[in-house]
């Protein structure tokens, strides 16, 4: 689906109406195509911390040109400020020092990271300014504008080399609709990322399970999968299944018709996983369902189905496959939640709370995993899909132009998200929620 405002705003007529009325002006943002580098210019990075000296080896890694000075008349693609070394209020002025300069010449579509050391494993002044952090990223990020977005990647001490993936997403087009997020490396992790042979295709031998993938953003998530290198295993329900199953052919993956709330399900799908595929490596709870209306009016019925389809089956399933050990060591579980689950959403009580239970799944298995298995979540904003497309006019747009960057997002973006966590070097990504929505301005 086309953002029509937005290609209104790049007419002659748009254009004078957004000069003169003070209208959004959403920049066409920079998306990742296979094959493309994944910095398209320079990064530039600045600041004196435990990572500084290794900052400019990692993105060598990924093949991002990168310099530690700033050059007269230079245009930057990127910033990284390595923040772990501002351990008191007075030092936080560093942040100023090195960006006020430099922000006037940054590309279209710029990426800014700030990486500093979780606050919980500090104390006293320097645990002050490291949470101070967030409020400076949040901050520019709705400043920023052309695009741009601005990050927060808190690394604990030792999990320097597990920052590589992190770098390569934040930096790259494929982070192009997340914006002010908070990222936690190590914090809740004992186990180091794994290697990546090759990074165009981090998930080659990897076995991902995705559930809602016939259409949608659960299709995507297929495609970015399997674009990365995965063999995808669809699921939907019955009646879906010709979709599913064309989906699936064109991705040379396999596929699974049911209903994952029936009584069997968790079973079914393990049984499967591990006879066709001997385990899995990645399950994405994706199938989701709203049936919206203002509590006055809900039913138990309508009510339950969502809490049951949203959470109570991802938990079940989750559950099931952890007891087999049908996940492989190095596993990934990601969980679909969603801004309403953050911040709410009128008539979307039940669907508000089984998202924000996704979350709470998210916090429940945290520290309970072991043998490298991570657990995730993606929490998307307004993103533009055929369901999105029947919502009304007005509400549609208020929906696309609340957040920073002023337009919705793909399902894409969702998809790219969940390709990160996936990666065997994000091992060190655990416990983590983040929102793919442009940086809302409500619901932090």
């Amino acid at each position: 689906m086309s953002d029509k405002y937005q290609a209104f705003t790049q007419s002659t007529i748009g254009k004078l109406l957004v000069k003169n009325l003070g209208l959004p002006q959403p920049t066409k943002l920079e998306r990742y195509t296979a094959g493309d580098p994944l910095v398209k210019g320079t990064v530039l990075i600045g600041g004196r911390g435990r990572l500084a000296d290794e900052l400019p080896g990692l993105l060598d890694v990924l093949g991002v040109t990168s310099a530690t000075a700033q050059a007269d008349g230079q245009k930057y693609k990127g910033l990284v400020f390595d923040a772990t070394g501002l351990t008191s209020i007075a030092e936080l002025v560093a942040l100023q020092e090195f960006f006020t300069p430099v922000l006037r010449s940054l590309q279209t579509c710029p990426r800014v990271i700030v990486v500093g050391t979780p606050p919980e494993l500090l104390a006293g002044a320097e645990r002050v300014a490291q949470r101070a952090l967030e409020g400076f990223t949040r901050s520019l990020g709705k400043e920023i504008g052309r695009g741009g977005t601005v990050q927060l990647v808190y690394v604990a001490e030792g999990y320097e080399d597990s920052l590589l993936s992190t770098l390569g997403f934040l930096l790259s087009p494929k982070s192009a609709y997340v914006s002010g997020q908070v990222v936690r490396i190590g914090a809740h992790q004992e186990q180091k990322a794994g290697e990546v042979a090759e990074w165009t295709r981090p998930l080659a031998g990897k076995v991902a399970f995705v559930t809602g993938a016939s259409r949608g953003i659960g299709e995507e998530i297929a495609r970015v999968l399997h674009r990365d290198g995965a063999t995808v295993v669809g699921l939907d329900l019955p009646q879906a299944a010709g979709e599913l199953q064309h989906v699936m052919k064109e991705l040379d993956g396999d596929w699974l018709t049911l209903d994952i709330t029936a009584k069997d399900a968790p079973q079914r799908i393990a049984q499967h996983l591990k006879e066709k595929h001997g385990g899995v490596d990645i399950v994405v709870h994706n199938a989701g369902l709203t049936l919206d209306k203002k509590l006055a009016n809900q039913t138990p019925d309508r009510f339950g189905k969502v809490l049951s389809i949203n959470i109570e089956a991802p938990e079940r399933i989750t559950a099931e496959l952890l007891e087999q050990k049908t996940i492989n060591p190095n596993g990934r579980i990601v969980g679909v939640a969603s801004i309403a689950g953050i911040a709410g959403n009128l008539g979307q009580t039940s669907y508000a709370a089984s998202k924000a239970g996704v979350i709470g799944l998210v916090d429940s298995l945290t520290g309970e995993l072991t043998d490298g298995i991570t657990i995730n979540a993606v929490a998307p904003g307004f993103i533009i899909t055929q369901m999105t497309a029947a919502v009304p006019f007005a509400t549609r747009e208020v929906g696309q132009r609340l957040n920073a960057m002023a337009q919705g997002g793909l399902p894409v973006d969702v998809a790219e998200t969940i390709a990160w966590y996936a990666s065997p070097a994000s091992t060190g990504i655990n416990g983590n929620v983040v929102r793919v929505c442009g940086q809302m301005m409500l619901g932090a």
